[in-house]
C-alpha cells in the first residue's frame, strides 16, 4: 500500500473543523495529549492511493455492534482505494488497547474506534491521532478531543426522549421504572442515564426504584432483571440502554409470570428480525429509539479524508427517530437491512 497517505494522515488530522451542534468554525482544540502537526509541505495522495483502515470495535457481542461492523465492510466494499481489517476487544480495555497499537505497528493510514470505555481507551487514541492518523471515533467518546471527528446521536437526548416518552405516554399518573445500564465506563451508558433523568423530572410522580447493570447484553440483562424482580414487587415500566437488555428483562417477566404488569422500553431500533424494531412491532417492547451505527458515515468521512483530501466537521450528530406500535412496520421496511 502506498506509503504517501501517512503524510496524507497528517495533513488531514489538523485541519480546520467544524463544531455539528451549533454550525460555528473552530480550530482543532488542543487536546490532553498535545497537537497533530502536519508536516510542511505535505502532499494528498487522494484517489491514486491504496488505504488500510484499522477498525476497532468494543465487542460483537452485542447485536448492534456486529451490525456496526457490517455497516462499515459493505460501504468499504464500494470504495476501491480502502481495505478494512477488524479486531474485536470482546469487551476489554486491555486487548482493545493492544488493538489499536497493532494496528499502528500495521501501518493503517485511519482508525475508526468504537471503545469500550472512555478512559482507558483515551491515551492510545491519543497516540495515533499525534502520530498524524486520522481517527474516527464512533458512537462511544474518549476523554479528550484528540481525534479527527467524532459521530454518533446524541445520548443524552435519546434518553431525555425516553423519560418524556414514559413521563407523558406510559405513565402520565405517575408509577415506578426499573433501569437497565449499559457498561459503567461507557458513555452513552452515562448520557442515557442523565438524559433520562432529564425526561422525567417533570412528573414528580415518576420514581426509579431499582437499577442494575447489564453491560449491553441481553443475558446479563435478563439475570439482573431477575434479581430486581424479586425484590421488586411493583414495576410499571422497565427502561433498559439498550434492546436487548430490554428484550433480557421481558425474558426474566416472562419467566415470572410478570410481563403484563410493565411495559419495556429499549434503544438501538436495529432494522433487522431479531432487532427493536420487529420486538415493537410483535409486543415485547412498548417503544424504542432508534441509534444507528454510523458505519456507512464512518466510511464516507474516511473517503472525505483519504481519497478526497477534504476537511470534515469535528462531529456528526446522527438523528434518531421513536419507534411504537403505530410506525414500527413501515420504518422497519423502510430501513431493513438486506
Amino acid at each position: 500500500m502506498s506509503r504517501s497517505t501517512r503524510t496524507l494522515a497528517a495533513l488531514c488530522g489538523s485541519a480546520l473543523l467544524f463544531t455539528a451542534a451549533c454550525g460555528t468554525e473552530s480550530d482543532v482544540p488542543e487536546s490532553a495529549g498535545g497537537d497533530a502537526t502536519p508536516e510542511e509541505g505535505a502532499e494528498c495522495a487522494g484517489a491514486d492511493g491504496e488505504y488500510l483502515i484499522g477498525m476497532s470495535q468494543a465487542n460483537v457481542a452485542e447485536p448492534y455492534r456486529q451490525q456496526m461492523d457490517d455497516d462499515i465492510e459493505a460501504a468499504a466494499a464500494e470504495v476501491d482505494q480502502f481495505e478494512v481489517v477488524f479486531a474485536d476487544a470482546a469487551q476489554d480495555n486491555a486487548k482493545q488497547v493492544a488493538d489499536v497499537e497493532n494496528f499502528l505497528t500495521q501501518g493503517i493510514d485511519l482508525l475508526i474506534i468504537s471503545p469500550n470505555e472512555a478512559a482507558p481507551l483515551t491515551a492510545v487514541v491519543e497516540r495515533a491521532y499525534n502520530e498524524g492518523i486520522p481517527v474516527i471515533v464512533l458512537d462511544r467518546k474518549i476523554e479528550s478531543d484528540a481525534y479527527t471527528q467524532f459521530i454518533g446521536a446524541d445520548n443524552t437526548e435519546i434518553g431525555r426522549a425516553a423519560g418524556e416518552y414514559v413521563a407523558t405516554e406510559l405513565l402520565p399518573d405517575g408509577g415506578t421504572v426499573a433501569e437497565l445500564k449499559g457498561l459503567p465506563g461507557s458513555t452513552p451508558a452515562q448520557e442515557r442515564a442523565d438524559g433520562f433523568r432529564e425526561g422525567i423530572a417533570a412528573n414528580p410522580g415518576i420514581e426509579i426504584v431499582a437499577e442494575g447493570v447489564g453491560d449491553w447484553l441481553r443475558e446479563k440483562g435478563q439475570s439482573q432483571f431477575e434479581a430486581i424482580l424479586q425484590a421488586n414487587q411493583d414495576i410499571d415500566v422497565v427502561y433498559a440502554h439498550n434492546d436487548p437488555m430490554a428484550e433480557g428483562a421481558y425474558l426474566a417477566a416472562q419467566a415470572a409470570g410478570r410481563e403484563t404488569e410493565m411495559r419495556f422500553i429499549g434503544i438501538d431500533a436495529l432494522p433487522i428480525p431479531s432487532g427493536g424494531i420487529k420486538a415493537v412491532e410483535e409486543g415485547r417492547l412498548s417503544a424504542t429509539f432508534v441509534y444507528p451505527t454510523g458505519g456507512k458515515e464512518a466510511i464516507a468521512t474516511a473517503q472525505q479524508i483519504l481519497v478526497e483530501c477534504a476537511d470534515v466537521e469535528k462531529e456528526q450528530i446522527l438523528d434518531t427517530e421513536l419507534i411504537t406500535q403505530e410506525n414500527a412496520a413501515e420504518v422497519y421496511a423502510r430501513n431493513a437491512t438486506q
